[in-house]
């Protein structure tokens, strides 16, 4: 296995399954070209059982950079935390729950490698409910860069969670800031308004882990109350415009609105592309 000069970022609460994490440490420590650090933030308090599985990795994988923090800040200012304590210029985020596939990192870099002003590099997703052998749904994203900007209006143009990115960009847009359910989407939209570059892979590099909890938290009128609140911060911006935050608005609170069963038939069907394996 090959080890590069770069980070992976990670951020988990004491709500995190422990067998979830495993396996997406798992599939950090796994692959073909193996980071050279792995930085994960304990954002606030864990349950005794993360800590034991921490523990674990810890004196089996010494790359493992342990960052606690003493009260949960929520996500945006754990990564933000995070990110300083990454000691490399390419930093590739990964969330507690999924799995990447072996040769995500090996890709990644070498786009980085081969287009010396990339930022920003992510890659499509497939979802799967219980395990990864039941793919029930894809997300795609746009590949060149000019199509991740004009995407970005409207719905995120990178899957967060496969992401790989220049920490010196990141830092030039503000770092990651306090902004719930769209932490990742102020970012991008920062990172475009300061004039990072970027692209997608055109392969699956994660699975994303997705359940019937998922959509009942996307729904309802608490819910889209938050999503109002976010994407205001977004429309703040300048970076999007009236029609577009209203637009987005309106969908938002239809799909709130409706059975969980239905919303996560539009999540499957519309929103994201059911899997052809089903």
């Amino acid at each position: 296995m090959n080890e590069a000069n770069f980070s992976v970022l990670m951020s988990v609460y004491y709500k995190e399954r422990p067998e979830y994490l495993r396996q997406a440490l798992d599939s950090v420590f796994q692959q073909t070209v193996s980071p050279a650090e792995v930085v994960l933030v304990e954002d606030g308090p864990l349950t005794d059982e993360l800590y034991a599985l921490l523990d674990g990795y810890a004196k089996s994988h010494p790359e493992l950079k342990r960052v606690p923090l003493a009260e949960n800040r929520g996500l945006g200012l754990a990564l933000a935390e995070g990110m300083l304590h990454c000691s490399h210029e390419l930093v590739a985020r990964m969330d507690t729950d999924d799995i990447s596939t072996p040769k995500r990192f090996e890709l990644q870099l070498a786009e980085f490698k081969k287009n010396p002003s990339l930022d920003i590099c992510g890659s499509h997703i497939k979802e799967f409910e219980e395990t990864p052998d039941n793919i029930v749904a894809e997300r795609q994203v746009p590949l060149t860069h000019d199509k991740c900007v004009r995407y970005q209006h409207r719905r995120d143009a990178f899957n967060h969670m496969t992401v790989m990115f220049r920490k010196s960009a990141v830092l030039a847009a503000g770092n990651y800031q306090h902004c719930p359910l769209m932490e990742d989407t102020l970012l991008w939209v920062n990172m475009f308004k300061t004039g990072a570059k970027a692209m997608n892979i055109d392969d699956y590099l994660v699975f994303v882990r997705i359940g019937k909890d998922m959509y009942e938290r996307r729904g309802g009128l608490a819910y889209y109350k938050k999503y109002k609140q976010a994407r205001r911060r977004i429309y703040q911006t300048g970076f999007i415009s009236w029609w577009d935050y209203k637009n987005t608005l309106l969908v938002q609170l239809v799909v709130a609105l409706l059975p969980n069963k239905l919303r996560g038939w539009i999540f499957k069907r519309l929103l994201h592309k059911q899997s052809q394996n089903r």
